[in-house]
């Protein structure tokens, strides 16, 4: 897909906005860029301009602390299971752009955010019990994982699973950014496996860097000005708007 002049201001705003909510909440750049984009392009087209924002934005939110010994060393096998997952799954994104595999695309798309947001609206609290992580994480980033390849949207189920870790703050959204880099890059990596990832997104998604950077640091700014419980609110009631049109596009 060629991108127009006149298409680079919509583009520029889609990142600003997917950026702001990162810098708020320490999370939501690709859902929220998958899904604007998802209105008006492929799927595989829109994860492949989220490539080199979403990893920027994610390797700045992994390195913020220096404690990345232990959350490899605790999270490691779940971070093999996404991005093996993610590569395995990657062919269902990546496909050949037919107009069914585009509405089932489009669909799942939108069935991803529904079932985040609708997880973020009921504010479920779940926990995880120390025990069963030597299987719960493994499972869950495999789901992760098949979830990415099919959408390029990996919160579902890492970011619940994540939360229910009774994890202090500082190390939850260093551990988020360690999952959204490893699903990033085998996102990355599947896409150019099957031939989905062109030297010209690459280019364009280079340019929506700035203003995810930009985003993320008035989203930074303003976290320390404003609640963050009406912020969230309006997030997720957004995300389940923009993920049922979606929805309804891909199922009508």
């Amino acid at each position: 897909m060629t991108l127009l002049p006149a298409d680079a201001l919509p583009l520029a705003a889609v990142f600003l906005l997917a950026g702001l909510v990162k810098g708020l909440l320490g999370l939501g750049l690709p859902t929220v860029a998958m899904g604007l984009l998802g209105l008006f392009m492929r799927p595989a087209e829109a994860a492949a301009l989220l490539i080199l924002p979403s990893l920027v934005t994610n390797v700045w939110q992994l390195l913020a602390r220096p404690r990345l010994g232990p959350l490899l060393r605790r999270f490691g096998p779940m971070m093999l299971a996404i991005a093996a997952a993610t590569l395995a799954g990657a062919g269902l994104i990546a496909g050949p752009p037919t107009p069914s595999a585009g509405t089932a695309l489009g669909a799942a798309l939108g069935a991803a955010l529904v079932l985040y947001a609708l997880i973020g609206l009921a504010r479920l609290r779940l926990r995880v019990p120390p025990a069963a992580e030597r299987w719960a994480g493994p499972l869950a980033g495999a789901i992760t994982g098949l979830v990415t390849g099919a959408t390029g949207v990996f919160v579902v189920p890492a970011v619940p699973y994540l939360g229910a870790l009774d994890l202090d703050r500082d190390d939850l959204v260093q551990a988020l950014g360690l999952s959204f880099t490893v699903s990033t890059l085998a996102l990355a990596a599947g896409l150019a496996l099957h031939g989905a990832l062109p030297l010209a997104a690459s280019g364009r998604s280079l340019l929506a860097v700035l203003p995810a950077l930009a985003g993320m640091g008035l989203g930074g700014w303003l976290r320390t000005r404003i609640q963050p419980a009406p912020f969230r609110l309006c997030f997720f009631t957004g995300l389940l708007a923009l993920g049922a049109e979606l929805l309804w596009r891909g199922l009508r």
